[in-house]
């Protein structure tokens, strides 16, 4: 029913309403926090209207992959996020997450959210009292991170947790579920967690999907042993009963590339017996803690961050060597602890997972690094400028669909993704003729191009290239899950 008044009315846009579907000319009117009318709103009286002539009307874009369980907290404006159009972020991949982890100094990869004075949240519950305190500028999910768990409960991280670890990590994953987290995940290519075992994961992932949860993963291996990696992953699924998401999905290293074919068909397999999902970022370099192994492994390495040598952030890591008279080794191990930038893919492997049907997209943006990667500033406008506008590899309305109404169903985002009556009015305003990443490496923090409007739950945070600024908490909120939502 066409509603006689409203607070917002955006008029004359193009509506990309999240599910796929073809694009519309539409009016969108807002009231509080949901949507209240999309069509023709002819007559309808609004407080305030927005001339969206030429520009796209979407659902806000959900960030699959982040690390910004901090970020939320130390810097709740989040411009790095809702100047992209991001209205949600899903937080606590890669096995690392603020809670539960508390009186223990963070080892690799854990210390990319900082050091003991941030994780000090004993539950889950800590965390989101602190959260919901002073709320952010956009949504958050948030997952138990694996290692967190094994960092807390072990005295030593280099073998399989015992019996009763194990049932302490499981205690706690599910406090976290109950407290409101959406899953969990796992770093198991990391070194904190790479001595656990298949049957260490099953044990939580047992519980978490009795909660109703799901699991993130960043794999294993996703180089030499990509193709065990991905059966591991599957076998956890199947023998949990619980919704998997392969993270950030990638073959690194020079002798893994082209390798796509094989791990693609082998997901594409998985998938038609069971609920399996992946993410990727549109970009050949990576980044995290800067590890030897990885440096060995990689094309070319930026220096990311250096507690001892914050000077040489955003630096090749061979320079630094040569102009300290030393080779790569020992300056990694000056560096410490430190982060990285890893060349290490390729981009007809980039291509081919991006054109890969329902894959999703995640920034695994550092927040807290000096300099960090760009997709943390780029990663949507590129996906939409570069690879679906200009080289024509994602149609825009799929390319939308896969930000939006995919990851709020594979999320259980209830309300979520969608541009329709009733959805909570999560909404990005875009050119799509002008849409485009501009941050580099050279450059990394630049806002990206064509962002109009940014709301989230009926708030404007973002427009016209500046944060929107506003007295007290911002509009974002902590998200629980809904199973029912089902997959898209």
């Amino acid at each position: 029913m066409k509603p006689q008044a409203c607070e917002l009315l955006i008029r004359g846009g193009t509506v990309i309403d999240g599910t796929g579907a073809a694009r519309r000319a539409a009016d969108v009117a807002v009231d509080g926090d949901r949507i209240a009318a999309v069509g023709r709103l002819d007559g309808v009286r609004a407080e305030r209207e927005i001339d969206a002539s030429g520009l796209v009307v979407s659902p806000g874009f959900v960030d699959v992959h982040t690390h910004d369980d901090r970020a939320v907290l130390s810097d709740p404006g989040m411009a790095c996020k809702v100047s992209q159009g991001v209205t949600t972020v899903v937080a606590g991949n890669c096995g690392v997450s603020l809670a539960p982890l508390h009186g223990r100094e963070p080892p690799p990869p854990l210390n990319l959210l900082g050091g003991t004075d941030w994780y000090r949240f004993p539950t889950f519950a800590a965390y989101r009292e602190e959260l919901e305190g002073s709320p952010p500028a956009l949504n958050v999910a948030m997952q138990v991170g694996h290692t967190a768990l094994r960092a807390q409960v072990m005295d030593g991280l280099d073998r399989a947790a015992t019996g009763r670890e194990i049932e302490r990590m499981v205690e706690l994953a599910d406090e976290g579920m109950r407290a409101g987290c959406i899953g969990f995940s796992t770093g198991l290519a990391y070194p904190p967690a790479r001595a656990a075992p298949t049957e260490e994961v099953l044990a939580i992932a047992h519980r978490v999907a009795a909660r109703g949860g799901m699991h993130s993963t960043h794999m294993r291996d996703e180089e030499g042993g990509v193709l065990d990696s991905i059966r591991e992953t599957a076998r956890i699924g199947r023998e949990a009963g619980i919704g998997i998401v392969i993270s950030h999905h990638k073959c690194a290293g020079r002798e893994n590339w082209g390798r796509t074919r094989e791990t693609l068909a082998l997901i594409a397999e998985a998938q038609e017996t069971q609920s399996l999902d992946l993410d990727v970022y549109p970009y050949v370099a990576g980044s995290t803690v800067l590890l030897m192994e990885i440096v060995a492994r990689s094309e070319k390495v930026l220096v990311s961050w250096s507690e001892p040598h914050p000077e040489v952030a955003g630096r090749p890591l061979e320079e630094v060597a040569r102009e300290w008279g030393c080779g790569v080794e020992e300056a990694v191990a000056r560096l410490q602890p430190a982060g990285g930038i890893y060349f290490m893919m390729d981009e007809d492997d980039l291509a081919r997972i991006l054109e890969f049907p329902g894959a999703m997209i995640g920034s695994d943006g550092l927040p807290h690094d000096v300099f960090p990667h760009p997709r943390l500033w780029g990663t949507f406008p590129r996906v939409l400028g570069h690879y679906s506008r200009d080289r024509g590899l994602i149609g825009l309305e799929d390319a939308v669909h896969r930000m939006t109404g995919k990851p709020a169903a594979v999320f259980g985002l209830a309300g979520r993704g969608e541009v329709r009556p009733g959805a909570w009015a999560d909404l990005v305003l875009f050119d799509p003729d002008g849409i485009i990443d501009a941050a580099t490496f050279e450059d990394p923090a630049r806002p990206a191009a064509g962002i109009r409007s940014v709301f989230v739950n009926g708030r404007e945070v973002w427009a016209l290239g500046a944060a929107v600024a506003s007295p007290g908490p911002g509009p974002g909120r902590l998200l629980r899950r809904t199973p029912a939502q089902g997959r898209a």
